[in-house]
């Protein structure tokens, strides 16, 4: 039988110290982002079809498989980390500016930087892109039973040297930091310490454009904002990062949010079950396809916030990003297709969860997915792993 989904109810209060992302620091992140030639907005899908399907008033993705031809939207906070390092070497404050970066003479001060860092697939990448742009190397560390695809997809970026270890994600990311700091190399990882903290917070406060293309393709669209918004989580940082952006533009209405993570490996659900304020760890070689969210230690930096702010934890077995992958790749009443893979559907396979399963029926009805509620989700990746994917999507047809 399959393991059942669990939810864990948030006490959220709303009044969040907004000096975790200035106005200013945001402005910085979007500012870079678009002086990038390869910047372009990410399509927002509109479900209308599926949401009449689920009782609810609309549902939007923001399909970030189209982000900078990198299949995810990791590329986000790695370039926006990586240049501002890179800016502030050349002496400069304020937003990083692609122009200069790239410049012959930046480019050669820049050539003997080597950017370390661990990863699941999505995040490596994203590093070794970013260092490439940038004139730089990067060096990449994955954790055990890392999928072959992927690993291939990070060297074939720049021939960047990828290691595959016998450890865990959080153990990977340990190794990585050893190296880089006896090579005199940087670690840009999305997690951090107290120590560690600058990189991996502007690593999540590039995430944080995604979210303003969203409100605005929203309001383009003829929606204020979402009533509800479901954010995956692994070590939290993406999560942290969307929700910190939310509640500070969302102040008046701030959205219902439930943080999603694969039931074998929630570290943000325990953390929070257990009590305490603290972040908790899981540890062991936990499994899930969901392999971008493979990751057992919360990010500290980040954790305040998902506990602070959010209104639901949920802990989702595998079949339920497979129930979301199948419901985007097999659209309802002219929908839009979206390819999303393991670690981007899970939070769409819990709103078709929660709104068709009679057993959901009281905790629907406490969220409020209602024929008022506007749901947005984020499918922060496509078919990372091809072949999983289309075993996965064709595995039931059209069911």
């Amino acid at each position: 039988m399959d393991r059942p989904v669990s939810l864990l109810a948030g006490a959220p209060d709303h009044h969040p110290d907004f000096s975790y992302f200035t106005d200013q620091e945001l402005s910085f992140a979007q500012a870079f982002h678009r002086s990038m030639p390869q910047y372009e907005e990410t399509p927002l899908v509109s479900l209308r079809g599926l949401a009449q399907r689920l009782g609810v008033k609309n549902i939007f993705v923001k399909d970030e498989s189209k982000r900078f031809g990198l299949n995810a939207f990791k590329g986000l906070g790695a370039s926006f980390a990586i240049a501002r390092l890179l800016w502030e070497d050349l002496g400069y404050t304020g937003a990083p500016d692609y122009a200069v970066l790239t410049t012959p003479e930046a480019r050669e001060r820049a050539r003997d930087r080597i950017f370390v860092t661990a990863t699941d697939g999505n995040h490596g990448k994203s590093v070794a892109w970013a260092a490439s742009v940038f004139g730089c190397r990067a060096r990449v560390y994955m954790p055990k039973g890392s999928k072959e695809s992927r690993v291939q997809a990070i060297r074939a970026i720049n021939d960047t040297p990828v290691e595959v270890t016998e450890l865990n994600y959080d153990d990977a990311v340990r190794l990585a930091a050893k190296w880089a700091k006896e090579n005199g190399q940087t670690l840009v990882q999305d997690t951090g310490t107290a120590e560690y903290a600058k990189i991996p917070r502007d690593i999540a406060l590039g995430y944080t454009t995604m979210a303003s293309e969203a409100l605005e393709q929203m309001r383009v669209q003829g929606e204020a904002a979402p009533t509800h918004v479901f954010l995956q989580a692994g070590v939290g940082s993406m999560a942290g990062g969307v929700l910190a952006y939310l509640e500070q533009k969302l102040t008046a209405n701030p959205p219902y949010t439930v943080i999603v993570e694969p039931d074998t490996v929630a570290c943000i659900f325990e953390s929070v079950k257990a009590g305490g304020g603290n972040p908790v760890a899981i540890g062991g070689n936990p499994e899930t396809i969901m392999a971008g969210l493979n990751c057992g230690e919360p990010n500290p930096l980040t954790w305040p916030v998902l506990r602070d702010f959010a209104s639901c934890y949920a802990a989702c077995p595998d079949w339920v990003t497979e129930l979301g992958m199948r419901t985007l790749a097999y659209p309802h009443n002219g929908d839009g297709k979206v390819i999303s893979g393991e670690s981007g559907a899970v939070g769409l396979g819990l709103l078709v969860h929660l709104c068709l399963a009679p057993e959901m029926h009281a905790e629907r009805q406490r969220m409020g997915l209602d024929e008022n509620a506007t749901v947005l989700l984020f499918s922060t990746e496509g078919d990372t792993d091809p072949e999983a994917y289309r075993r996965i999507v064709e595995a039931a047809g059209s069911k």
